[in-house]
């Protein structure tokens, strides 16, 4: 009951709180890869922009090898242009076989395929121009050049510079919204994750004080069940009236008194007290004055005897002391004595004066009987002995000076 969060609940919000911060940890991690890839994908978009301004380089270096070619009377000179010619034209091919193999779109496969169409329709212009050349037909190879092969060539560096410009605002485009859906994706996966934090501490927040509340609640009502487990256990035992020893009390007290005189030796008295006249108080002044006397009676009672000694309301107007210890019947005398002389001081109630009597019996054990039955009657009939002498004989039987 003085557990104010229960381990179970607590292992399972702080397993909520690991989960949360796991599932955010994880999201952070996959968008710093997602950016990862995204950064490959436009490294991949520059290689292609490359390999486009490498075989446009190349070509313009092919076309310019076979104008210097025609332009060359040389023969050793036109042999070194020529071999540039060629390596330029390896660099084409080359260039273009790495595009196609790093994938192309449907867009650009069409692209690609008008540009090959081209390709081989300038490579068959400029071997024509060369075997015009090979056969001495040097102006009909230059008209050729200019007319045919240049023409075609601007036409392909045009298509490869539209390409590669594409490339690059593709290129552009696909870094600007990367990044704005990597900042969006990261700024919306953060939110969520703080949120999610926040509220399993708000969720854990409000059961802990709802569960201190019901704890405190809890303890409250056991209190108030101890209380009155308590009460009741005080009205089992003892007299709601005089807050004296009921009955039931008296007997195990006085049973156990006589179990403890068995085992180690030594006796056991009880004083049967019976108040004199106490019907006529009733009658004359009302239950309320009557009430009155029995609690002064029972405080009057517990003040003649000692602590370890017990005084107990039998019922109606009748009371019972147990007495520990005693050597013998001169003991319960004097205790009966002291009682007498107790009572029978001067008492105002409700601005009455009432005279206070009572009439004392004594047993002892073992002298007058072995059990707490035996006792009690015994203590009864000494009551009513003393309860029936008048005068001097009642003195006679309860000898008090």
């Amino acid at each position: 009951m003085h557990r104010t969060f229960p381990p179970l609940i607590g292992t399972a919000f702080i397993a909520l709180i690991a989960l949360i911060c796991g599932l955010l940890l994880n999201s952070l991690f996959q968008l710093k890869t997602l950016g990862t890839q995204l950064q490959i994908v436009l490294e991949h978009h520059n290689r292609k922009i490359d390999l486009i301004t490498q075989t446009q380089v190349a070509a313009h270096v092919r076309t310019d090898s076979l104008f210097r070619m025609v332009l060359a009377d040389d023969a050793f000179e036109r042999d070194a242009h020529f071999m540039e010619f060629n390596h330029a034209g390896f660099l084409v091919g080359q260039g273009r076989n790495a595009l196609r193999k790093l994938g192309l779109s449907p867009v650009e496969r069409q692209s690609f395929d008008a540009q090959t169409r081209l390709v081989n329709d300038i490579q068959a212009v400029q071997e024509h121009v060369i075997d015009l050349l090979d056969a001495g037909r040097t102006e009909d190879a230059r008209r050729a050049l200019k007319l045919d092969a240049i023409p075609m060539q601007a036409t392909f560096n045009r298509q490869l510079a539209d390409m590669r410009s594409a490339y690059q605002q593709a290129n552009l485009a696909a870094q600007r919204k990367a990044t704005l859906t990597y900042q969006r994706a990261f700024l919306l996966t953060l939110a969520f994750g703080i949120a999610a934090i926040a509220l399993a501490l708000l969720i854990a927040w409000n059961t802990i004080h709802r569960i201190r509340l019901e704890s405190q609640q809890i303890r409250a009502q056991m209190a108030e069940l101890e209380q009155s487990r308590a009460a009741l256990r005080e009205e089992a035992t003892h007299d709601p009236l005089t807050g004296l020893a009921n009955r039931r009390l008296f007997y195990d007290r006085l049973q156990l008194a006589i179990r403890h005189a068995q085992r180690y030796g030594g006796k056991v008295c009880i004083l049967y007290v019976d108040m004199d006249r106490f019907k006529d108080i009733n009658d004359r002044h009302g239950h309320h004055v009557g009430d009155a006397v029995l609690t002064e009676a029972a405080r009057r009672l517990t003040a003649s005897i000692r602590g370890a000694d017990s005084a107990a309301r039998l019922g109606g107007d009748e009371f019972a002391i147990l007495l520990e210890g005693v050597q013998g019947r001169e003991d319960g005398l004097a205790v009966a004595n002291t009682i007498e002389r107790a009572l029978n001081a001067d008492t105002g109630f409700f601005g009455i004066d009432v005279e206070i009597t009572a009439s004392i019996g004594l047993a002892i054990y073992p002298d007058d009987g072995t059990d707490e039955d035996a006792l009690i009657r015994a203590a009864d009939a000494a009551m009513y002995r003393v309860k029936s002498a008048k005068g001097s004989e009642r003195q006679g039987c309860l000898p008090f000076p």
